[in-house]
């Protein structure tokens, strides 16, 4: 009979102790227990010294013998050195090793902290990278080396249930980074990931997109009919509120009818005064002859009372204001305008029409980006974020005005696509869309632009 290696357990034995510890290991409640039952309770199955868990994200996961990994320790960060490059190998999943098989740098240490043997047992199912080293003073037999295999790919699949990776720092992340970046010996220039991967942003910044800027923009009337003050005096009422709907010669408001009124009494009591003295003169003439001389100017006096009659009852027919057209009242607050005096031609309200509404923008002067008639406008209103109002582009302003907030911007004005039952007002912001463009062309325009003011190239 074969002599059996020290390290080799029986065939049942073998089987049993594997079969506890998997059942152990679905029974674990945390990923730290199964952590602990790997670095230690897999001595059962295999002897050995030394026992380390391994994992790219973490480090030294678990030591053998130790409850908790100080990771600053100067055996843990060589025992991470020496794993990360194992794994950067990618070799045989299991692999039995000694020092001759590490670099120089990381094998100066390897007689302070470990026996001759070692194997490194690759975990599987982890990209980032995940492996147990087990030392011990002998070799690892085959049959030693399949069956911790068999266990370590079971004990993972419990394992990977518990364990949720921590968030890794930035530099973690950066060396990452850098490893996968990294020039890779024996491939090709054109073959390493740092080619690869600039040669598609570069391709991508190439791809055309449409050239598109915001705007704060709002639903405004298309075509409303202005409401200006007819006659110089002080709002009195108003039979309106905002946003009401009006039909057409429905009262509006109204002016202050009592000093109106009051000039056409005068008005009228000088009339009859003047056709009076023109009716005594007249009697007079028959007898007179300097009383015929009189009569062509008391005609005229009435002639221009009659007008100032006319002038003061139209007057007072336009105090009280009408509506033109079927629509929307559109104004400020009533309690603003009674008790204020006016001038005529003063704007007091707007009169649109229900769907008569198209989209009013106002760009800024650095966002003035060449858009013809007929490009899409969207409109995104506060009241509706996710639906967006079409529209296209009717005109933009060759001139740009000063904006109550002080700012400079273009008036732009859009023709909407479809009707919408959105009310007129609602405020939002516009999004104009322009030529095609290269994609860096559509990053590098704001900050393009920011430095050549500084600059001013």
């Amino acid at each position: 009979m074969a002599e059996m290696h020290p390290q080799t357990p029986g065939a049942l034995p073998a089987l049993a102790t594997l079969l506890d510890l998997s059942r152990r290991a679905r029974l674990a409640s945390s990923a730290r227990e199964l952590g602990f039952l790997l670095v230690n309770d897999t001595h059962v199955l295999a002897p050995y010294r030394q026992a380390a868990l391994w994992l790219a994200g973490e480090g030294v996961y678990t030591l053998s013998g130790l409850v908790q990994v100080e990771a600053n320790a100067p055996y843990a960060l060589w025992v991470e050195q020496v794993c990360r490059y194992l794994a950067a190998q990618g070799a045989d999943p299991t692999r039995a090793l000694t020092m001759a098989d590490l670099p120089p740098a990381l094998a100066e240490n390897w007689l302070e902290w470990w026996p001759a043997h070692a194997l490194w047992l690759v975990l599987p199912g982890d990209e980032a990278g995940a492996g147990l080293l087990l030392l011990n003073d002998l070799p690892w037999p085959p049959e030693t080396q399949l069956l911790l295999r068999e266990w370590v790919d079971t004990w993972w699949h419990a394992f990977h249930v518990w364990y949720r990776p921590r968030v890794p720092s930035w530099r973690a992340v950066n060396a990452r980074i850098r490893t996968y970046f990294s020039s890779k010996p024996g491939r090709r220039w054109w073959q390493q990931p740092a080619v690869g991967w600039t040669g598609l942003v570069l391709a991508g910044m190439a791809c055309p997109v449409h050239l598109t800027v915001l705007a704060p923009g709002e639903l405004v009337p298309a075509h409303p009919v202005v409401i200006r003050a007819p006659l110089d005096g002080v709002v009195d009422v108003f039979h309106v509120q905002p946003n009401q709907s009006v039909t057409k010669d429905q009262p509006l408001f109204g002016f202050d009818e009592a000093l109106i009124q009051s000039r056409l009494e005068l008005a009228n009591q000088a009339l009859a005064t003047a056709e009076t003295e023109y009716r005594q003169t007249s009697q007079q003439a028959l007898t007179e002859t300097k009383s015929k001389s009189q009569l062509a100017l008391l005609t005229g006096k009435i002639e221009e009372k009659r007008t100032e009659v006319d002038f003061l009852a139209a007057q007072l027919s336009r105090a009280r204001v009408l509506a033109p057209q079927d629509g929307v009242a559109l104004f400020d607050d009533p309690t603003e305008w009674i008790g204020r005096p006016v001038t005529v031609g003063e704007r007091i309200m707007r009169i649109a029409a229900p769907k008569d509404v198209e989209v009013e923008a106002w760009l800024p002067l650095a966002d003035a980006i060449a858009l013809l008639p007929g490009a899409p406008v969207n409109l995104y209103l506060h009241a509706s974020p996710l639906f967006a109002v079409s529209a296209r582009l009717r005109y933009m302003a060759h001139d740009a005005v000063q904006r109550p907030d002080g700012s400079f911007a273009y008036r732009v004005r859009a023709v909407l696509d479809a009707p919408t039952d959105h009310r007129v007002g609602l405020k939002g912001t516009a999004k104009l869309q322009g030529a095609w463009v290269p994609l860096i062309y559509w990053v590098l325009r704001r900050p393009l632009a920011a430095l050549r003011s500084v600059v001013g190239i």
